[in-house]
């Protein structure tokens, strides 16, 4: 029963009472089992979509934000590993293929100095034109191949060089985390009373002055009929 029902029943303008009761145990047996589903669920009382500009988002693991920072700081350390992993076999298959250019471009280069001699010697042997005119061909080709493995070690080294930044980042995070850890643990030090709450006296739902429309017992009803009836 809310305050206005029982305004208007102590006024005479509700004439069944055992109705009203049974309208009122109706309405607060609907009260309780959104108060069940509710505890249930880990959801404020009345929460839905429609509703849920109301409130703070739950506090389900999904949204507690020590938790989430503490999966990202974890699932970052795990990602950056790995791709330091794979940046690190990138980079010794290269540091491989560079020494494997080298080998073949001295070849090529003493095979560019013996047909040049070859040519010098023998200007009538067109063969050994054609052959000089290859392997020179081959050495240009294999000194940009070359090259291009260096500037490609540099941007992998350069690259690693950034992803240190990643751990600075996780240690960002990891300082956050320790002051909201801190924080938490200072206000609840803080509302910390010397009384148990199970051994707290319950607080009264009608104050004098209150507006609200809490309902109200059937005890509380009954104590008020019976104060009426001595009066």
């Amino acid at each position: 029963m809310t305050q206005e029902e029982l305004d208007a029943m102590m006024n005479g303008e509700i004439d069944d009472f055992d109705d009203f009761e049974d309208d009122s145990v109706e309405e607060s047996a609907s009260k309780t089992d959104d108060e069940e589903e509710s505890l249930n669920s880990g959801l404020p009382i009345g929460y839905n979509e429609k509703t849920s500009h109301h409130w703070p988002l739950p506090a389900t693991d999904e949204n507690k934000m020590v938790h989430q920072l503490d999966d990202v700081t974890k699932e970052s350390e795990e990602k950056a590993s790995e791709i330091f992993d794979i940046i690190e076999t990138i980079s010794n298959d290269m540091l491989e293929k560079e020494s494997n250019a080298q080998d073949i471009l001295e070849v090529i280069s003493s095979n560019v100095e013996l047909f040049t001699k070859l040519s010098a010697r023998f200007p009538d042997v067109e063969a050994f034109k054609i052959q000089l005119e290859k392997n020179e061909s081959a050495q240009e080709d294999m000194k940009q191949t070359l090259e291009m493995l260096q500037v490609s070690g540099d941007s992998i080294m350069s690259v690693m060089d950034i992803m240190q930044y990643q751990d600075i980042h996780r240690q960002k995070i990891e300082r956050v985390i320790n002051v909201m850890r801190a924080l938490s643990k200072y206000m609840n030090t803080l509302f910390e009373g010397r009384i148990d709450d199970e051994k707290r006296v319950s607080s009264a739902q009608h104050i004098a002055g209150d507006t609200h429309n809490e309902l109200a017992s059937t005890d509380d009803i009954e104590a008020l009929l019976e104060q009426f009836g001595k009066s």
